[in-house]
Order: C-alpha cells, then structure tokens, then sequence
C-alpha cells in the first residue's frame, strides 16, 4: 500500500529517511510539473529548462531541515515561494551578465492581468511583489502562491488559514495593484 504525500511528508520530518525515499518520485513529478508552469509563462527561447529549475528546486526543498511539513499543501507552498527566488535570482544573473541588457521576460497570464500576452520583467513582478508584501504580507503570499505555485484559490485558503472568499476578494485586490505599480513602473521607464 502506497502512502499518500502528506503522511511521507509528516514521517519525514520526524527523521524517517526511508520515508524521503518513498517520496521522491512522488514530489519529483509534481515538481516538474510546477517547473514547467513556470516556465511556460517565460519567453520562448528561455536557457533554463524545466528539468534544471526542477532540480535545483528539489535540491532546496530537501536541504529545508527545520521545517515541520504539515502536509502536502504546505510542502507545495514552499516549493512554489522557493521557485520563485530561483526565477528572479536567474533573471538577476542574466541581466547582471549582459550589463544592462533587457530583463528575463515573462507572459502574465490573463489571471494577473487584464491584458493577455502582456510582456512582463520577472525582476519588476519580484520588486513589486516585495513592495506589496510590506503594505499587505496577505496579499503578496496569495499573489506568490497563486502565481507561481499554481495553487488554487481553495488551496491557497487552506494554506493560509482563511476562507475561499477571503482569498479570492483579496487576490482580485492584489491583482489590481500590481498591475498599477507595473505600469507605473513600465511607464516611468523603471
């Protein structure tokens, strides 16, 4: 009988190697799934392959030794806060090593914006959700769960301990702000 991820999860963190072991190809593949959700929203000629984000994702994931997983939502939560540091610190690089040259772009799907195929900077949605986390630290983890970690608006309500409508009138909030202080900065030339 195949245990399920959230009671692997739970024995792993007690210390039950053996409970990693079991787990690996079940997370791994819903990693990679999560990659390439991520991916898929960056340009098409993107250098960093789903399989490479996925590795080094999981690598952080399991080098994470304090955590006390509560389950698998939990575990994903964190995946999808950690992908998003692995994306911004890759566009980072990459703008670092063209001095100056453009930003990693990304596709904002219609769920952040209003307007479909919108050209975004990756390090512009960073700084901007860095600046939403200090005015609303609510809003900025639904953003970041949501958007990167692909959760739903009832998992995400889980994670966060608050209810479905509580997330979705609040991500419909965050929505709004972020796409004013992305064109602020768009059109201030930021």
């Amino acid at each position: 009988m195949q245990k399920d991820i959230t009671t692997l999860l739970v024995e792993w963190s007690g210390g039950n190697r053996a409970a990693l072991d079991e787990l690996l190809p079940m997370i791994y593949a819903e990693l990679r799934q999560l990659a390439a959700r991520a991916l898929s929203r960056e340009r098409p000629n993107h250098t960093l392959q789903s399989t490479a984000l996925t590795n080094e994702l999981y690598l952080k994931l399991i080098d994470q030794k304090r955590v006390q997983w509560r389950d698998r939502e939990h575990f994903f939560a964190m995946a999808s806060q950690i992908m998003r540091r692995i994306l911004v610190d890759y566009a980072r690089r990459l703008h670092a090593q063209r001095r100056g040259g453009h930003h990693t772009m990304i596709t904002l799907d219609e769920a952040l914006a209003p307007q479909q195929d919108r050209d975004l900077n990756l390090v512009e949605l960073d700084n901007a959700l860095e600046a939403l986390s200090q005015i609303d630290p609510q809003q900025a983890r639904i953003i970041e769960l949501r958007f990167f970690g692909g959760l739903s608006i009832e998992a995400t309500a889980r994670i966060l301990g608050v209810s479905s409508s509580t997330v979705n009138r609040e991500w419909n909030l965050a929505r709004a702000w972020l796409y004013r202080e992305l064109r602020r900065s768009a059109n201030s030339g930021c």
